[in-house]
């Protein structure tokens, strides 16, 4: 039972869902705080910040935002909700206001993104076969066999909208650099990270999908930053 006034809200990334926090999950429930981890339709980045949006509605109290991936894009956006308190950014994007996750790409080659391919309607997809190589390399097989089955895919309007202003300019926010991604690039992800003053920069030795890899690490960034809201 939560025993914190403070509720952590989940976002996940592309081509998963809320349950990719599940390695992480436990032990922020075991601290006594409420978890909640939001089913985005990944459509656009507008459809997305609103669901998340009313997951928000729906808490009472204040609410501390974990964006993974595409998720920290949906959070900069939700995050200027009044009960958002802070943010925290796991291996994500941080857009500022004009920016799109498509050019934030553009800066730098990115190892998995010829696994990458759409479909007949404008959805993104990793190629099964190629998805334990470029995005959870440092997955066990049988947990990246799972995640590669059951992915969902995002649409390509999500890297072309435009950001607006993002809630890291003004709450405080914390950031974990994956040293190894595969997805989005380790430098842009520093540079990203840098730019918005956060509380704490932690970097991992871990793969795109560190909170699964890497769940006791994040879980520590993501109490930590609890601890001090």
């Amino acid at each position: 039972m939560a025993t914190k006034d403070l509720t952590i809200v989940l976002v996940h990334g592309a081509w998963g869902d809320g349950s990719h926090w599940r390695h992480v999950i436990p032990a922020l429930v075991k601290s006594g705080y409420k978890v909640r981890s939001v089913q985005n339709p990944l459509t656009s980045l507008q459809d997305d910040i609103n669901k998340t949006t009313d997951l928000i509605d729906a808490q009472e109290g204040n609410v501390l935002l974990v964006g993974h991936s595409y998720g920290g894009a949906v959070i900069s956006g939700a995050g200027n909700h009044d009960k958002v308190v802070g943010l925290v950014y796991i291996a994500a994007f941080a857009p500022d206001a004009g920016e799109s996750l498509g050019g934030l790409l553009g800066r730098r080659a990115s190892a998995g993104g010829a696994s990458i391919y759409p479909d007949a309607k404008g959805f993104f997809w990793i190629k099964y076969d190629e998805f334990h190589k470029s995005f959870c390399q440092d997955l066990d097989e049988e947990n990246a066999f799972v995640m590669a089955l059951s992915q969902r895919p995002i649409h390509g309007q999500c890297f072309g909208d435009i950001a607006g202003e993002p809630a890291w300019k003004t709450k405080p926010s914390w950031y974990q650099v994956s040293n190894n991604d595969n997805m989005i690039p380790t430098e842009t992800e520093k540079e990203m990270a840098e730019r918005m003053n956060p509380k704490k920069i932690i970097s991992l030795d871990a793969g795109h999908i560190s909170l699964a890899s890497h769940p006791k690490e994040v879980a520590e960034l993501i109490l930590e930053a609890a601890a001090t809201l």
